[in-house]
């Protein structure tokens, strides 16, 4: 065993999956594992399943699966070796150098690297240039120094290349440079740019204190009026969020989310640093789920105009979907919170929070809007919308509070009004089922992206999975295994890339687990890698069901294939029309 495979068996030790996975979301205890709702997807039911004795992880919804290497990478959006580093600092262990550490890795660490020179850049810019623009205002919107500060707040010049010239300067080459999406080539003169002229600077730092991207916003009429850096090797929109690092180490149980930069610095400069926002973008799944690992309470801090409505609408739908209960606050007197702050302080700005009200209230008094209640044909438009709202509430109690509420807005009985929900609970229902149907079929014919070939070889993918978990379940017999099915036998790619990797693993280590597949596969390969194992578990393959396996793959080799016509030699061909002439 080489040194960095004896420091990641320690690492594996040192945290157990239970422990690692049981710190983002609550594990059920079912026998000698866990199980718990994926992290990974939504989903109301538990369909992940933590497996101890193997130390891995599989979600039979999504298919996401692994060890705790695989789940640190996914749940963390890191990539291997960045996931040996954070498990590493979690158990207090150091990481041994790796001389073959991935271009990949290496060309995120100079994109991390050029994204903090960048921010020191814009930074002092902002302090000592010579345009106090930026500075100016800083000051309007009544910010500290300490909280510019903090922020790490900045100021791009109104200069071509500026920036550029900087990083050529500290060897940053073209490259590296295009990849952090700072500068780029002018596709008529063919010059290098800087993309962020004339802003000011809003650095966006991970839950790992790099800076990852920034958001510029400009201080005249000029379009776009905010600006954010595009996906990079380091950088997505859809799965961070702003300010998330400081607001990850709030001791409060509930974070307020806020529509844009300004209005979350504000916030946690009024003494909230449980405040969060969205990057340019609508809340996403993945942002809701990322929330859910910290509070079970978000409170939406929207501005009030339409769009701000609007965009509340869609952030409670994704919040249901987590787990996550949802609150709003009304803002009176304002039109964002950081004109409320502003106007009448940070103690009334948490009265403001303490006395929110709840989604369903929300959307209740939403389905009022454009309507004439004192009108039957409102009335009858109202309760059609407010039912559909309230057959989405699980919890019968809660279900009667929000009715009796709702029928006091119009002249009608409970009874009537439950007899109509209990109708679009059930049509619900059956809509659900059958896209529940709808995707399962379609799964059954769409192509399989890990492994294309099982769709056309379905026997013999089953076959080669059996086998695998044959090899899986008796790893000291790897030797004898291999002599009854070698590798070549296999008929799909994948699944031979799978079973060479088990055997050549098996015959140079004692003790072998999947774990050992992270550094070779993707996050999705092993995820499948673990699924095959997990669905067979129950199963119980004997050494018959073992040779009939082998026989089928053998069965295979012997059928004369066309493969599209590419491979069938002229024997066979022949072969086949003599067969079909002599059937005549």
């Amino acid at each position: 065993m080489t040194q960095n495979d004896e420091f990641l068996y320690q690492l594996r030790i040192a945290n157990p999956i239970d422990a690692v996975v049981g710190s983002y979301v609550n594990l059920i205890k079912r026998g000698h594992n866990f199980v718990c709702s994926c992290p990974f997807h939504s989903e109301k039911t538990p369909s992940c399943t933590v497996y101890t004795d193997t130390q891995s992880f599989y979600c039979f919804g999504c298919g996401s699966g692994g060890d705790v290497i695989t789940f640190i990478m996914k749940i963390e959006n890191l990539d291997f070796r960045e996931a040996i580093n954070f498990l590493a600092a979690r158990a207090g262990l150091t990481v041994p150098e790796d001389k073959k550490n991935s271009q990949y890795a290496q060309r995120k660490t100079r994109i991390y690297e050029i994204n903090r020179f960048a921010a020191n850049f814009y930074y002092k810019n902002l302090l000592k240039g010579t345009d106090k623009r930026g500075l100016k205002y800083f000051a309007e919107r009544k910010l500290s120094p300490q909280t510019v500060k903090k922020y790490g707040l900045g100021f791009a010049p109104d200069s071509f290349d500026l920036l550029y010239s900087q990083l050529r300067k500290n060897g940053y080459n073209d490259d590296e440079i295009f990849d952090s999406w700072l500068c780029t080539r002018s596709q008529k003169n063919g010059k290098i740019y800087d993309i962020f002229r004339n802003r000011v600077m809003f650095p966006i730092i991970d839950l790992r204190g790099n800076v990852i991207g920034f958001g510029g916003r400009v201080l005249d009429d000029s379009k776009p009026k905010y600006l954010n850096t595009s996906k990079t090797p380091v950088f997505d929109k859809g799965n961070n969020l702003f300010s998330m690092n400081f607001a990850k180490n709030s001791p409060e149980k509930r974070i307020i989310l806020a529509e844009g930069y300004m209005d979350v610095i504000a916030i946690n400069q009024a003494g909230f640093e449980n405040v969060v926002a969205t990057l340019g973008t609508a809340i996403t799944p993945e942002q809701a789920r990322l929330l859910s690992h910290y509070v079970n309470e978000v409170i939406i801090a929207y501005d009030s105009d339409a769009a701000g409505q609007n965009a509340t609408q869609k952030a409670i739908n994704h919040f249901s979907n987590v787990g996550i209960n949802t609150r709003i606050i009304r803002l009176e007197g304002a039109k964002d919170p950081d004109e409320y702050i502003k106007k009448f302080g940070a103690a009334k700005f948490r009265m403001l929070l303490d006395d929110s009200f709840d989604a369903n209230n929300f959307m209740l008094n939403q389905c009022e809007n454009g309507i004439d209640l004192s009108t039957q044909q409102g009335q009858v438009e109202f309760l059609n919308r407010a039912s559909k709202i309230l057959a989405k509430i699980e919890s019968p109690l809660e279900r009667e509070v929000y009715i009796s509420r709702t029928v006091k807005k119009c002249d009608i009985s409970a009874d009537i009004l439950k007899s109509h929900i209990d109708n679009e609970i059930k049509k619900s229902q059956h809509l659900d089922k059958k896209l529940e149907w709808k995707n399962i079929t379609a799964a059954s014919v769409m192509p399989d992206k890990v492994n294309p070939m099982s769709v056309k070889l379905p026997k013999e993918c089953k076959a080669e999975e059996n086998i695998i978990c044959w090899l899986l379940k008796h790893p000291e017999n790897c030797s004898e295994i291999a002599k009854k099915a070698p590798p070549e036998l296999f008929v799909t790619d994948f699944n031979k890339k799978i079973y060479d990797c088990l055997l050549r693993k098996m015959t140079e280590y004692d003790s072998f687990t999947i774990s050992m597949l992270s550094e070779e596969f993707s996050t999705e390969e092993v995820g499948r890698i673990t699924g095959i194992e997990a669905k067979k578990r129950s199963i119980d393959i004997s050494e018959e069901v073992f040779a009939d396996c082998i026989a089928i793959l053998q069965n295979y080799h012997k059928s004369p294939h066309f493969d599209n016509g590419e491979n069938i030699s002229d024997n066979d061909l022949v072969a086949i029309f003599e067969n079909k002439r002599k059937r005549k």
